[in-house]
């Protein structure tokens, strides 16, 4: 598999919420200065609006004008980095409710890079000795692009500190929707009850639930769906990037197949996930057991598990000495981070962020190359209610 360039955003607002939602992120994310496109299809209506090269104010003005409960709203525009690498293409997008079809409703708030990568195949490496060191590129490479993207995703889901949005995330995943939040590389829930988490993946894993359309179910709700499966019941979490994307197309696959595909509006399938050699089991009554846990007390363990490894700790202060030098101007060479060296150092080592927001709420993260699991692996471990084994 090749991994990919850029993220994907996902979050949910309630339907009469979802439009003033997202116009409070594309105000939050849209370089003042800069124009971007915007159209508005409606189901049953011909033709759409939109409108080329127009400041903020208008497309604003064109979604509040355009936009029904069977609308969906794309728009293009500039949005600029807070790492300071100048502004990146995003593209946004906005579906009612009842723009969803058949099995597959659309996810309700998505954004992405548009032509322009939030995550750069090189960068610009300040090399004392003539050679470029794998970890430390790699570690540079990290450094920046999660204070990009978890930026990104504080302004998609939090943009005002209100509470619109209960819950979003990202993952290096691009192409088939909002994968399980245990397999995303970052998460955001505005109560701070990050448990929500386990429910959503839970009942996307067991019972094929698609996560955009369950993931504003009230957390009581969701522990009654989770108690409701059979004593014993075991759904598998997969570990790794990898096996997420080749989980993507089993779960087309299943979507299609009478045996299992889903029976009502939002479920991708009815029956659990198909299992990979690698994938790890979680049970019914852990989950239950990660429901009753007061959140505080998840936190604690999450914040525990969050200390980087080794690897990291060595890398990371040579990164940030190459960084400053750069900054002060030191020469610098050009240096292809995709290589597989450069990914396998990322993929086992880049660190996880447990963040507290102003809101309150609270943000998981890690690069967009890992998921989350490992984090939550060795936090279950730390309360006892999981033994991590071998992952």
């Amino acid at each position: 598999m090749s991994l990919p360039a850029d993220p994907y955003f996902y979050a949910w607002a309630d339907d009469a919420e979802r439009v003033e939602a997202f116009l409070a992120a594309l105000s939050a994310l849209m370089d003042p200065s800069g124009v971007g496109s915007v159209s508005v299809s409606t189901l049953g209506v011909h033709d759409h609006v939109g409108r080329s090269d127009v400041p903020l104010r208008e497309i604003v003005e064109v979604v509040r004008a355009s936009f029904t409960a069977k609308s969906e709203t794309e728009v293009y525009a500039p949005v600029r980095r807070c790492s300071g690498r100048g502004l990146v293409s995003m593209h946004m997008r906005c579906s009612a409710h009842g723009r969803g079809f058949g099995q597959f409703p659309i996810d309700p708030l998505v954004a992405t890079s548009g032509y322009t990568y939030l995550c750069p195949h090189t960068l610009y490496v300040v090399v004392p000795e003539g050679k470029a060191s794998v970890e430390v590129a790699s570690a540079m490479l990290s450094l920046i692009v999660q204070e990009d993207l978890e930026h990104i995703l504080g302004q998609f889901c939090a943009p005002d500190g209100s509470h619109r949005i209960p819950t979003g995330g990202f993952t290096g995943i691009n192409g088939h929707g909002w994968s399980p939040p245990l397999e995303l590389s970052a998460t955001y829930n505005a109560d701070g009850n990050i448990a929500r988490d386990v429910a959503l993946s839970w009942l996307h894993l067991h019972d094929g639930d698609r996560v955009g359309y369950i993931a504003g179910t009230p957390v009581d709700a969701l522990i009654a769906r989770v108690q409701a499966a059979s004593p014993g019941a075991t759904v598998g979490v997969a570990t790794k990037l990898e096996r997420v994307h080749r989980h993507e197309a089993l779960e087309y696959a299943a979507s299609h197949h009478p045996a299992s595909r889903g029976t009502h509006v939002g479920a991708i399938r009815r029956v659990p996930r198909d299992r990979l050699p690698d994938d790890v089991d979680l049970t019914r009554e852990q989950v239950l057991r990660i429901l009753e846990t007061p959140p505080a007390t998840l936190l604690e363990a999450l914040d525990a598990a969050a200390v980087p490894d080794d690897e990291w700790r060595a890398a990371e202060p040579l990164a940030l000495q190459a960084m400053a030098a750069q900054a002060q101007g030191a020469p610098t060479m050009e240096v292809d981070v995709t290589s597989d060296k450069h990914r396998r150092f990322l993929q086992h080592h880049a660190p996880f962020h447990v963040r507290r927001l102003p809101n309150g709420g609270v943000l998981l993260a890690t690069h967009p190359y890992r998921t989350l699991w490992p984090l939550w692996a060795d936090a279950l471990e730390l309360l006892g209610i999981r033994t991590k084994g071998p992952e």
